[in-house]
Formats: structure tokens, sequence, C-alpha cells
């Protein structure tokens, strides 16, 4: 008797796309490259780069690798990608929760865990209108607002300070955690 292999979840989060004119993706594309890549029982949320599936591959990196070459013969851009487990989708959320709540929040989420240099020069930019905490590749902004693109934190200095992530807000984090956990 054969045996399936065994299957590991993934939740991918794509970065930029679906932006202006020229980096369209659509969830179809998304569907259809991410089972070309092996992707198995793949789902969507929004149309802004969240996908959960299956996959036999089991290390993080492998399985970003794959997606990503996946998704940009699909797309014909690079299409940076970040995966994390059900489990770390989960603890990002619980940190959110444990942070109050503000008027803007937003996490990013990075592609490798930050150095304590990098992540005190993020800390640099903070004040009490602008907080941000770090938590494994999870970074929280925690913010007062008005909005998020004036703030003295974005997903910009995310990147500057930390290297390559993609920003979701709290909403679609809590939700996908609720939904994919």
């Amino acid at each position: 008797m054969d045996s399936l292999p065994r299957m590991t979840t993934w939740i991918a989060f794509l970065r930029a796309i679906n932006l202006g004119r020229t980096r369209k993706l659509p969830k179809a594309s998304i569907v259809a490259a991410t089972e070309r890549a092996g992707g198995r029982r793949v789902e969507t949320y929004i149309n802004t780069g969240n996908v959960r599936l299956d996959h036999d591959l089991d290390d993080r990196r492998e399985v970003e690798r794959v997606l990503e070459a996946a998704y940009a013969a699909e797309a014909g851009f690079e299409v940076p990608t970040i995966c994390v487990t059900p489990a770390e989708l989960r603890e990002i959320a619980e940190v959110a929760a444990g942070l109050g709540e503000a008027a803007l929040h937003y996490v990013s989420l990075l592609k490798e865990e930050p150095t304590a240099e990098a992540v005190a020069a993020l800390g640099a930019r903070a004040d009490d209108a602008h907080r941000v905490h770090v938590a494994g590749r999870g970074v929280h902004l925690v913010l007062t607002g008005p909005d998020y693109r004036t703030s003295r934190i974005t997903n910009t200095h995310v990147e500057r300070h930390l290297d390559t992530s993609t920003n979701r807000n709290l909403t679609v984090i809590r939700t996908l955690a609720e939904k994919w956990t």
C-alpha cells in the first residue's frame, strides 16, 4: 500500500502584488502557480497575497524558494514570499493581543529573524505615538495615527533596518489566525 507524503501546512504572504498597473497577480493565478509549485489544498484570502497551502516540503526557505519561482513565472515579476506555519501565525496574533488596542496596528512579517542591533536601529524611530514590538519574525507597528502612510514607522522602515518583509493590518492577521490555524 502506497502512503501519501507527509504534508506541512504553510501560510504564505506575498509581497507587493496587485499594486498599480504593472504588479497584478489575481487570485486564480496565485492558486494555479501555487499548485504548479506543489501546493495542495490551496486557499486565498482577499486579493493581497494571503495563501494557505499544504506542501510536502517542510523547510520554510525551500517552500519560499519554489513558490517565488512559480509566482515569478506566472506574473513576470519577482514576488518575495514569506511563509509561516499556522502555529507561528497564531503566536503573532497572540502577541498583538498583548500589545493593547491602538488606532492603527500593522504587522510586518519578516523573511528572517532580525539581529538585536537591527531591532535597536528600528526601535530608535519609535516614540509614544509610534511603538514597535519585534517578536521573532513578526514586527508589530502600533500607531496612534492619523494614518499609516505618514507614520514615523512603516514597512519601508522595517525593510530598511530588518530586511525583506510584507505588511498586513491586524484585522487581516487576526482573521487568518482564526480561519487557518
